[in-house]
């Protein structure tokens, strides 16, 4: 069905069409003048027999009353102004609502709607910087560490979602995704030109998930990536307000997904049997469940605290110890800047996230115990690769924690007094003064550095380049069909 606001509008639109007023169709279809002007303003949402009964007497097909186009230019700048005046940056402007009446020319309400357009472009420029960015990752860790990494509104929507195609345990296959999507009357769609700015892309209107081809090595985040465009659709998402509102959106998208993929019921009986037997280990869980390392990592994170009793940090960091994603609720001193965000900054050399990347065969997971000057921790390192560079995932326990682990045998223990920078950021003084002056070394640009967040409505897309893909698609579809 149309949202309320272009039901209304349609409405509006043949009542008008067929000569009548709203008393004449009210006492023709039983309800009075007052509520169908409810209906035609999009304040109530109509039965079906009630439409069935408007449509019949307005000489219309209900199919056409219910179509989720608005019926002219007017109608349509008028449900987008009413949009836009019921944003809450509207609402904090404090100016008065204007009514699209009839007196308001169509000229007018095009020079009002487009000067909204400009402002919402404008404000969408203002929350796509980086600084903006970084406050709301800032935000939103310290949130999450709030609840313990547990969303369990999201767990129940996650388990209602597997348990109606028959899913309990074990991988989560593509074709039970398939299924998934189907029950919600969408189509994963694989396609080898997605924007460039884009992981997926989800087409409300054609019931579409786009997503990479399936024959990309592994494979195994294709399911999370259809997963978190459903749950946009579960989770009732609109388009984000601000970039506190999409990080906001995109944990809870991905959140969805690692619920999904590893069921709760499921995990904790394999987290509960490990932990018994005191064999924690992130690969085991990988494997058993077949999806990514880093996935398993952060899905642990969501469940330790709240069910296993084990506090604990995340963290993702690239090959040249910068921080990409991190959690902890156990005390571990993420290195932070002055607005007390850690995406970015630089992990101490001696944490096991860094002295993994030393290794020689990297196939197996790397463990430490790590002295910080807020306590020792035990932490357990993998490493990959992925679009050309190095990262690790480390999930790390307090000392006494590490009895529940696989690893805690290790003999290696490194010592870091971060973020004293004699810990391992100034040179040796000895080196310092044979080189100083003696050096020159041209640095690799990090092309990340001059990359600032395409401005549109979702950070990080490029709207046109989105739209554009969009149209190319609905065109050759509509060729095929």
């Amino acid at each position: 069905m149309a949202d309320l606001a272009t039901l209304g509008r349609r409405v509006r639109h043949f009542r008008a069409v067929a000569g009548l007023t709203l008393d004449q169709l009210g006492a023709d279809v039983g309800v009075g003048a007052s509520q169908l002007s409810l209906i035609e303003n999009g304040h109530r949402e109509p039965r079906l027999s009630l439409l069935s009964a408007i449509a019949e007497r307005l000489g219309v097909p209900l199919a056409e009353l219910l179509d989720t186009a608005p019926p002219d230019e007017r109608a349509a700048l008028e449900i987008e102004l009413e949009r836009f005046q019921s944003s809450s940056g509207y609402r904090k402007l404090g100016l008065p609502i204007l009514k699209p009446t009839k007196g308001v020319a169509d000229s007018t309400l095009r020079t009002v709607v487009g000067l909204h357009r400009e402002l919402d472009r404008r404000a969408r420029l203002a929350i796509a910087t980086p600084e903006e960015a970084r406050r709301a990752n800032t935000s939103q860790r310290r949130e999450m560490r709030e609840s313990n990494n547990y969303l369990p509104a999201i767990e129940a929507v996650a388990e209602e979602s597997i348990a109606a195609v028959g899913h309990r345990g074990g991988a989560l296959t593509h074709h039970t995704v398939n299924e998934m999507a189907k029950r919600l009357g969408l189509q994963i769609v694989h396609v080898d030109d997605l924007p460039h700015s884009a992981r997926s892309v989800l087409d409300i209107g054609s019931g579409r998930i786009y997503i990479p081809p399936a024959s990309i090595p592994g494979g195994h985040g294709l399911r999370s990536l259809a997963l978190q465009a459903m749950a946009h659709i579960l989770l009732e998402h609109g388009a984000p307000v601000d970039y506190a509102d999409f990080l906001r959106q995109r944990v809870e998208v991905s959140y969805y997904a690692a619920a999904c993929l590893l069921p709760l019921a499921a995990s904790l009986e394999f987290l509960t049997r490990a932990k018994d037997d005191r064999s924690i280990a992130i690969e085991d869980y990988r494997d058993a469940f077949g999806v990514t390392h880093e996935a398993a990592a952060l899905r642990f994170t969501n469940l330790a605290t709240e069910h296993l009793g084990i506090t604990l940090h995340f963290l993702r960091v690239t090959g040249e110890g910068a921080v990409v994603r991190a959690y902890e609720n156990d005390g571990l001193p993420l290195p932070v800047d002055a607005t007390g965000s850690t995406e970015g900054e630089f992990v101490c050399r001696n944490w096991s996230a860094r002295q993994a990347f030393a290794r020689t065969t990297r196939t197996t997971e790397y463990q430490q115990y790590t002295d910080t000057p807020a306590g020792t921790y035990f932490e357990s390192t993998q490493t990959g690769t992925g679009q050309g560079e190095d990262f690790s995932i480390t999930v790390g326990v307090p000392y006494a924690e590490s009895k529940w682990f696989c690893g805690r045998q290790s003999t290696v223990r490194r010592s870091s007094r971060c973020p004293d920078l004699d810990c391992c950021r100034r040179p040796d003084e000895r080196l310092a003064a044979r080189w100083d002056g003696d050096a020159w070394a041209s640095s690799r640009v990090h092309a990340h550095i001059f990359a600032p967040l395409p401005h549109g409505t979702y950070p990080g897309v490029d709207d046109r380049e989105l739209y554009e893909f969009l149209e190319a698609h609905i065109e050759t579809d509509s060729a095929s069909d």
